[in-house]
């Protein structure tokens, strides 16, 4: 069932009701959950054995929920989900706050990952990999930005050549978050030079585990060693790892970008996290205890700052729902959903500076313990809201030109064989 025909079906007699999913759902949560914040990402700083031991747990929470019957909401009912609407996975999104819920899980495993190979995956590609992911089983992440390409994913390098019914690949991705820990990569590669960049890509399910396949870590300025770059040597893979057509891998891509757009931005029907939550943090709740904790809360800027950052994260979470309600009913076209994701970086941009205005010059000398702590970490890697899934000014460009008809960019390349087209700074004469 489609997500439109979810949402038309949501008063169908078949379907459970809004209300008696919400009070089952409340009533499983509460005997089944712990308290606490999502389980977002693994703690900075963790060792190797707190890592590992971070993520079995999280595994086995979403085993957890997909047992208790509480996992893909909105996933087919064939493929292990409920088969149910978007109206009910909000309503679940509002329940599982203040629990400590598997969310490490949900992007991009659920989404982008799950909802394309829902969307254009074979029958037996679906039966095989969704049901696990649903039960945790399965970890996947997405192979898109390589070392040369930056945020344009359709100047791909990495090439796959057929060899029968497999598939060599050779060349590398980059920023691939969570890798070190994921089973499967959905993976976008060229596989046609002889036609526009667009036009000779494909999609692959790539085993991160197999044999040709090389990963590192890399460190970050907080000391986190979440992203991931992939080394593919003569790595191969069966035909039948293929999603969509030879050639015609950006029609799987842009959908793709939906996906992970209506993800960032908060919209999609196929994750379930807080609604006003980021990260392992409940962003608003932390600023109220560091002003709470310095004794400033009667000091006028201060509830200025406190005031703008509620109403950046209402304003978020208000348009991300309508957004999402507009896209689903085809009144808004698909890539309106650049605007949620362009608002959550922006809000959360600025949240991330109204926490380093709130700490002061306290948060330079600050450690655990101290309610400043963590605030001067925030601000130095905000700028990370605005490039993950994707850049502020790709969604800018998509809003101007697919939102608001504006005229595209001019570009050299357009109609011009990939081969052909300079792929690094030329040499002068």
């Amino acid at each position: 069932m489609t997500i439109a025909a979810q949402a038309n079906a949501e008063d169908s007699p078949e379907m459970e009701t809004v209300e008696s999913f919400t009070a089952r759902a409340r009533a499983w949560l509460a005997d089944n959950l712990e308290p606490g914040v999502p389980l977002f990402s693994i703690p900075t700083g963790a060792g190797e054995d707190e890592e590992t031991a971070f993520v079995a747990r999280v595994r086995a929470l979403q085993r957890k929920v997909f047992d208790g019957g509480f996992a893909g909401i909105c996933f087919p009912v064939e493929y292990g989900g409920l088969g149910l609407s978007p109206a009910h996975q909000q309503a679940f999104n509002f329940e599982i706050s203040g629990y400590q819920y598997p969310t490490l899980l949900q992007i991009p495993t659920f989404v982008p990952c799950a909802a394309v190979l829902l969307e254009f995956g074979t029958e037996a590609q679906k039966r095989r990999h969704l049901p696990a992911i649903l039960a945790g089983d399965e970890v996947w992440m997405q192979f898109l930005s390589e070392p040369s390409g930056g945020s344009d994913v359709a100047g791909a390098l990495t090439t796959a050549v057929r060899d029968g019914e497999e598939w060599i690949i050779n060349g590398s991705k980059i920023w691939t978050s969570g890798a070190w820990y994921a089973d499967y990569g959905l993976c976008l590669l060229r596989t046609n030079w002889d036609v526009p960049k667009h036009r000779g890509l494909s999609v692959f399910i790539i085993d991160i585990r197999q044999p040709g396949l090389e990963l590192h870590r890399i460190e970050m300025i907080d000391g986190s060693r979440e992203f991931c770059q992939e080394f593919m040597t003569d790595l191969r893979v069966s035909d039948d790892c293929r999603i969509g057509d030879v050639d015609d891998g950006w029609t799987v891509g842009t959908r793709w970008m939906f996906h992970e757009r209506s993800a960032m931005g908060g919209g999609s029907p196929y994750v379930s996290r807080p609604p006003t939550r980021e990260g392992d943090v409940d962003v608003l709740a932390s600023l109220y205890a560091l002003a709470q904790a310095t004794g400033r809360m009667g000091d006028p800027l201060v509830r200025d700052l406190l005031g703008e950052a509620h109403t950046l994260q209402q304003v978020q979470a208000d348009l991300a729902a309508r957004i999402g309600e507009g896209i689903r009913s085809g009144r808004f076209p698909d890539s309106t959903a650049s605007l949620a994701r362009l608002m959550r970086a922006v809000s959360q941009n600025r949240r991330s500076t109204i926490g380093l205005e709130l700490a002061g010059a306290a948060v330079a000398a600050s450690g655990p313990g101290d309610p400043e702590f963590g605030f001067g970490t925030n601000y130095l890697v905000r700028q990370s809201s605005s490039i993950g899934g994707g850049t502020t000014e790709m969604a800018r460009n998509n809003i101007a030109e697919r939102v608001l008809g504006m005229p595209r960019e001019l570009t050299h390349d357009k109609s011009m064989p990939y081969r052909d087209v300079p792929k690094g700074p030329t040499t002068p004469r």
